[in-house]
Formats: C-alpha cells, sequence, structure tokens
C-alpha cells in the first residue's frame, strides 16, 4: 500500500469536493459545497500555520493521498475543541423511575435530554474513503493517523476526544430520527435540514428544539429503532474507534440520532502505544507498522516497515522513501 496520510491543501478542494458529492447526506461535516469546503480548508490552513503550541480554536483537515498517483482518496478532520465559540449538543438519553404504591409498580421512563456535556473535547470527524479503497487497511490508516498527529501536538487537544457518527438513513435518503422528533418542530424536510446544517451547523436546531427533557415513550417506533444506531456506513468506523477505546455512553446527535462515542484522550490506544525512535539505517524487510513524521504542514504518516533494535530502528526502504526519513532523522512508531 502506497497511501499518505498529510494535512489537506487548497489545492486538494476539487479532489474533496468530489468526495463530499458521494456521501449520500446526512455528513454534516463533509457538505458538497465548495465554499464552505474552500473555508474549512483556509481555517485549517490557519491553524496549522499558528505556532503557539497551547489549546485553541484550531481546526484540521487531512487527506488520504496515493503516493504512486498523487490522487486523493479519503479524508478525515479534528476540531480541537468544540463548543467554545456556541455550545456543543448532544441528546443524553437516561431514564426517571417512578413508583405507586396503589398498583405496586414502578415504572421506568427513558427520556432524551439535551445537553453540552461535551463542551470543550476535542472531536474527531469527516472520515470518509473512497468506495474503490474501502479494503486493505486504508480506513485504518485515515483513522489512526489523526491520533498520531493529536499526539505529535498533544498541548494543542483537550483531555477527551469524541467522535460522532452518521445516524440511520432511511431507503428515501430520509431519516427516521428526525422525522420522529426535530422535523416535527421544523419546516423542512430531512433533507433541506442536512443542506442546511453542513453549511450552519446544527444550532438552528438547539435554539427552535424544546429545552425539557422528551420521553422516548412519545416517539415512533421507527425513530426508536435508530436511536445511537450508526449509518451502514459507519459500522466499520465504530468498530475501529470502540477498538482504539472510544465507547458509547448514551449520547447522541440532535440532528439524526447517530452515536456520540468518547474516549480520555491519552488512553486512545494508538496514541498511547505510540514510541519515538532515531532512524539508524535503511534496509529490507521489518515488522509492520503505521509510522509518522514532522509537525504542523510538515506532518506525514503511512503504513510500513521497520525493525527496533538498540539505540533506534531501520526503516524498510518502501517505508523511507513513502516519509521522506533518512537517516538521523526521528519517527513515531506504533504496531499495525
Amino acid at each position: 500500500m502506497s497511501f499518505r496520510f498529510r494535512p489537506a491543501l487548497p489545492d486538494d478542494l476539487e479532489a474533496i469536493y468530489e468526495m463530499a458529492k458521494s456521501t449520500g447526506g446526512g455528513f454534516t461535516n463533509l457538505p458538497p459545497d465548495r465554499d464552505v469546503l474552500a473555508a474549512k480548508l483556509a481555517r485549517g490552513a490557519a491553524s496549522l500555520a499558528r505556532v503557539e503550541d497551547a489549546p485553541g480554536h484550531d481546526f484540521f483537515v487531512f487527506v488520504l493521498e496515493d503516493a504512486a498517483s498523487g490522487k486523493v482518496r479519503g479524508t478525515c478532520q479534528i476540531f480541537a475543541s468544540v463548543g467554545e465559540q456556541l455550545p456543543f449538543y448532544s441528546y443524553r438519553v437516561g431514564s426517571l423511575s417512578q413508583a405507586s404504591k396503589e398498583l405496586d409498580r414502578t415504572f421506568r421512563a427513558e427520556m432524551l435530554t439535551l445537553s453540552t456535556d461535551f463542551d470543550g473535547a476535542t472531536e474527531v470527524g469527516g472520515l470518509y474513503l473512497h468506495p474503490a479503497e474501502r479494503s486493505g487497511g486504508a480506513g485504518a490508516l485515515l483513522a489512526r493517523s489523526r491520533y498520531l498527529f493529536i499526539r505529535a501536538h498533544r498541548a494543542r487537544f483537550a483531555a477527551r476526544t469524541i467522535a460522532e457518527l452518521r445516524g440511520a438513513i432511511d431507503d428515501t435518503g430520509g431519516s427516521p430520527f428526525w422525522d420522529g422528533l426535530a422535523g416535527r418542530f421544523f419546516g423542512m424536510s430531512f433533507r433541506e435540514a442536512d443542506e442546511f446544517n453542513g453549511k450552519h451547523g446544527n444550532q438552528f436546531i438547539a435554539d427552535l428544539m424544546p429545552k425539557h427533557p422528551i420521553y422516548t415513550a412519545l416517539l415512533p417506533e421507527s425513530a426508536m429503532a435508530v436511536l445511537g444506531v450508526p449509518h451502514v456506513s459507519g459500522r466499520a468506523a465504530m468498530r475501529m474507534l470502540e477498538k482504539e477505546g472510544f465507547a458509547y455512553e448514551g449520547y447522541v446527535d440532535i440532528f439524526d440520532g447517530g452515536p456520540t462515542v468518547s474516549c480520555a484522550t491519552d488512553h486512545i490506544a494508538t496514541l498511547r502505544d505510540a514510541r519515538d525512535y532515531a532512524v539508524v539505517g535503511i534496509g529490507d524487510g521489518g515488522e509492520a507498522g503505521l509510522l509518522s513524521v514532522g509537525r504542523g504542514i510538515g506532518f506525514r504518516s503511512g503504513f510500513g516497515t521497520a525493525t527496533v533494535m538498540d539505540g533506534g530502528v531501520v526503516l524498510g526502504g518502501e517505508t523511507a522513501a513513502l516519509l521522506g526519513l533518512g537517516v538521523g532523522d526521528s519517527v513515531t512508531l506504533v504496531g499495525r
């Protein structure tokens, strides 16, 4: 595999736009709108140019590039801190138990409560991989490289990291959760709301939705069936997140009901297990691993081979070429 992970550049706009058009809707962080995507790339460039190694309102966009052809085959994003300028809303799925002496029964009611519990957390999101590359580990490379980027810039990110997964979509492109809850308070379809959401965010939902808890028993069965369920295309991403240590703890997106998972940043497996080494040689063979090098706009990562020995690592020749590494350079390595 000759894929290389790197920060996105303004020249990547058309490739990212083409991917955004093929998401099928409901992909809030990757709307098929050139102006919105261009603004994201500009914001990402500004964050990469910031020299202070401290928390801020950073936002980063990355691409997965075929090193042989130069074609962009995937993309993802990192929000360093959500909810700093506008509240980051989720629904928290909870319950209330009430007892009746007369009936000699206890009733347990499930409810959705508007929450901003994740304000200040880092968010990883916007991950999309070209359908032709959804095998062979490209998705894992795209997802795990984000954590090595966070590790390389640890002071700029929060103590907790979250990921929102896209919710379930029906055969017509609609959202059962939207239709059963939020859609009842707005004069627009899911598709219309999805387009507005991609351009302007979901603050309009939080502004107009009732602020009191909503009993799930009042929702239609179609909405209940998809509560906390990821889109079919996001199931593999859910498994990868769980392997890294992320867990679903009853938080769902207020827009489509998709699950939000979280993990203490320093406990993310890829970030936690990675180690830094000096390159002491270039050779053949070695153990397969995920490697990264550099910071800021110079960050790169990819799968390759390396042999750990006293004093450093010997890299496979193709690995060294993929990441532009030579003897004396520093590299971060974690098991594949």
